[in-house]
């Protein structure tokens, strides 16, 4: 799992390597719409992708991590399909009705029953390398979605230098990134963790979510501001002094969510004094949120490093896939 996290920014620019050789087929159009279909680290990507173009996409991104599609899916969606493993029961399903309903589809996969079903039926695909738990290669599926965006009109070109420049700065900045992490593991350790940004980038504390539960085997939860203030806030009445908050913050977050942020932590510090705020570094928006990734991929393997705890096992879902096997 070291080895892994290790090799995110390197695993970008080969990401990048793959996205320009992929061979996918005109791209027709236009769009209405752009479903993205997938689950865990597989999904993630897209929601990623989706909050990063937000503000230039030519029409509404939306992501399901479930068996269906939205009923709006029709000839005039794009649906990209994205599963590691290619065995997702979940996202075939969803698959399935994409193409029942005529909308143009494309895989993202390393093989599988997904990459069977797009070869015989002469779908868009791109293949990444397999081998790996699928939550430690988010860099090639997070960065086909930029190039899929835009072969299909969605998004212009300009993500290709972001993307590279921020695998740059990953690398530069890896010893800093690991003594940070490993300095807010020790103020995390031992504690429930609460995690808070603002909706914009509640991708970002979306996967670090994922990667604690699934590297440092803790449960923890997440939420977005402003709609946390309408319902969560309340229920900080029952804090207590053994949650640790950490707030994701990045300094383009709307100035009204910056002072809801700093009233929150008022509120917060009357149940505990464990409140930590994580500031994002980079020069673009690409950079900042993929710092903060990456940042919080060593803190879950930090976490369960200090726990003792293997970070790559994850027997509960495989005894989960088994049983649902059995039933046909």
């Amino acid at each position: 799992m070291y080895n892994l996290i290790d090799a995110f920014p390197k695993q970008l620019k080969e990401a990048l390597e793959i996205g320009r050789k992929a061979q996918l087929k005109a791209p027709g159009g236009p769009y209405g719409n752009v479903v993205v279909t997938g689950l865990g680290g597989s999904g993630i990507g897209g929601r990623i992708a989706a909050q990063l173009v937000a503000k230039e996409a030519r029409c509404p991104i939306e992501v399901y991590n479930n068996y269906y599609l939205p009923g709006y899916v029709n000839h005039k969606s794009l649906v990209i399909a994205c599963s590691y493993s290619g065995n997702t029961e979940e996202t075939i399903a969803a698959m399935e009705q994409a193409l029942g309903k005529g909308a143009r589809v494309v895989v993202i996969t390393s093989g599988g029953t997904m990459l069977e079903m797009a070869k015989a039926k002469g779908l868009d695909h791109i293949v990444i390398p397999g081998g790996n738990p699928p939550r430690t290669m988010l860099a090639y599926s997070l960065v086909q979605q930029f190039f899929v965006l835009h072969h299909f009109g969605i998004i212009g070109d300009g993500f290709e230098g972001a993307i590279k420049t921020a695998a740059n700065m990953l690398e530069d900045e890896k010893t800093r990134i690991q003594a940070a992490a490993k300095e807010l593991t020790e103020k995390l350790f031992g504690k429930r963790l609460v995690i808070y940004s603002e909706a914009s980038t509640e991708a970002v504390s979306i996967r670090f979510r994922q990667q604690v539960n699934e590297n440092s085997k803790e449960l923890c939860w997440h939420h977005a501001i402003p709609e946390m203030n309408h319902n969560e806030l309340v229920g900080w009445a029952g804090g207590k002094d053994d949650i640790a908050v950490v707030i994701f913050r990045h300094k383009e977050d709307h100035e009204r969510s910056q002072i809801r942020m700093e009233i929150n932590k008022d509120v917060f510090r009357k149940y505990t004094p464990h409140i930590h705020d994580v500031w994002s570094q980079g020069d673009t928006a690409f950079a900042r949120q993929l710092h903060l990734i990456n940042l919080g991929d060593w803190v879950s393997y930090y976490w369960a490093e200090k726990k003792g705890v293997d970070p790559s096992e994850i027997a509960v879902i495989n005894m989960l896939k088994g049983k649902l096997a059995e039933v046909k």
